[in-house]
């Protein structure tokens, strides 16, 4: 299966992966799985982390590097996922979230979140 790790389970994956559910880890070390990360997920950690926020304590780039390196594909952000993000309904407002929705239903891959606030919308979501 496809699968789109949000920019939470995506951080916990690349630094702390004995903090993701057993659930989480499972499927990321399933080489039958297909992982994407988004390049929202990077702006996202880059302004956050430019910001200072702690949990977003991390630089993009290297984040970016590893995760290729360790055979994540990345997802560009196309006009097709932008356009689509004001047919969302209005359950979350975070934008990078948004757009990671889009980016899932649109590419038919699986939004894997630790946000149960994400199941609510349509499409493939897991929430583990």
């Amino acid at each position: 299966m496809s699968r789109l790790l949000d920019t939470h389970v995506l951080l916990r994956a690349a630094g702390h992966p004995d903090r993701l559910p057993k659930e989480a880890r499972d499927l990321i070390v399933d080489e039958t799985e297909e992982l994407f990360f988004s390049a929202a997920s990077l702006w996202e950690v880059a302004i956050k982390s430019g910001l200072g926020r702690p949990d977003f304590n991390v630089d993009p780039r290297l984040l970016r590097r590893g995760l290729l390196e360790n055979g994540y594909r990345e997802l560009v952000i196309t006009g097709a996922h932008a356009a689509s993000v004001d047919l969302l309904p209005p359950i979350h407002k975070d934008p990078f979230v948004r757009m990671l929705i889009a980016q899932a239903q649109i590419e038919g891959l699986t939004l894997l979140t630790a946000d149960g606030q994400l199941g609510r919308y349509p499409g493939s979501i897991q929430v583990v």
